[in-house]
């Protein structure tokens, strides 16, 4: 098949073109490469990416509708799997506008691209952000999620809703992946297993939040990718049984779904800062805090509908996959 990632210098989004081009897929790979973290880092997930077969990136801003149509008319794409974004909770506090260019301004460039070049299979990122302030665990994709309490969760939100009547209006085949706390090598700088384990090996003090009555749905890159692969093999399909007048939200009348991606096993935020002591053999240093605006207690997935899809089944447990990612933040920093 011959795929568009956007967002392809990013962790998920170079992890997945990796796998989808060892598997023989072509990948036509685009990014803005913007400087939210260290343009060292995409650069470096790139250079990976370019030394495999079926791959080409063009550097662009799903934000530029001109640029964005002039790619999908030069190619005929089978899927796009859109994982472009202004991602990160607490900077959509500081700097709201980038969010709505690239969100939601971006993402409707996205739609509108595949509606007129009539690209059927539309596989987006949404977050586990959008549950905001629900409390009911684990998270359900029938669930509410009404109330969200970041911008960056609302315009994840608004995603879902935008592909929704896309799909109604158009036909097109279309999944949002909730996708919860993502980590591994290669991951981004402004999450908590670089930020923490970063400061670990540099003496630094770090800031537990909520003095440390926090847990979240970690999950291992290796399994959010085998998750989204599950959903590009298997395009969104209408529910014969779902009911108007009791409509369940993770599906349609038209070929609409949401899935969570999880580990489908919360961890305590004490324990995995635990991890990775473990995993560098150094006790941390830490300043405890209260809650952060924008943040939420707790994260858990449930995960059964996209089990039910293809089998998934999460393979790395929090000690193992805070190892890999240690190993190779020494071998990438040298340390």
């Amino acid at each position: 098949m011959k795929i568009l990632v956007t967002g392809a210098a990013g962790f998920i989004g170079a992890a997945l073109s990796g796998k989808l081009l060892e598997r023989g897929d072509e990948v036509i790979g685009i990014d803005n490469l913007n400087d939210y973290y260290d343009i060292n880092l995409k650069l470096a997930r790139l250079d990976k990416l370019n030394d495999l077969k079926g791959f080409e990136f063009i550097k662009v801003d799903i934000s530029d509708a001109f640029e964005l149509r002039s790619i999908f008319e030069d190619h005929e794409f089978d899927v796009v799997v859109n994982l472009a974004a202004q991602a990160g909770v607490r900077y959509s506090i500081e700097n709201p506008q980038a969010y709505i260019q690239s969100n939601l301004v971006g993402f409707a460039n996205i739609l509108e691209n595949c509606r007129q070049n009539k690209v059927n299979n539309l596989v987006f990122a949404s977050s586990s952000s959008v549950y905001g302030a629900n409390k009911e665990y684990p998270f359900n994709e029938d669930h509410p999620v009404n109330h969200p309490v970041s911008l960056y969760a609302a315009t994840k939100k608004s995603n879902e809703l935008m592909a929704h009547s896309y799909a109604s209006l158009y036909g097109m085949s279309v999944t949002g992946l909730r996708f919860f706390t993502v980590y591994g090598p290669w991951g981004r700088p402004d999450m908590a297993p670089f930020l923490f384990t970063s400061a670990v090996l540099e003496g630094r003090t770090i800031d537990i939040f909520n003095d440390g009555n926090m847990f979240r749905d970690f999950t291992y890159i290796d399994d959010i990718v085998l998750g989204t692969i599950d959903t590009i093999d298997n395009p969104a399909v209408a529910n014969s049984e779902w009911v108007a007048e009791n409509p369940a939200p993770s599906s349609s009348y038209c070929s609409y779904r949401i899935y969570n991606i999880g580990n489908d096993k919360p961890t305590k935020l004490l324990d995995f800062v635990g991890a990775i002591e473990k995993s560098t053999g150094i006790i941390a240093d830490k300043n405890f805090k209260p809650m952060q605006p924008g943040d939420v207690v707790g994260t858990s997935a449930s995960i059964d509908k996209l089990s039910e899809l293809n089998g998934f089944k999460p393979n790395t447990n929090i000690s193992d996959g805070i190892e890999k990612f240690v190993s190779w933040y020494r071998d990438f920093y040298k340390i």
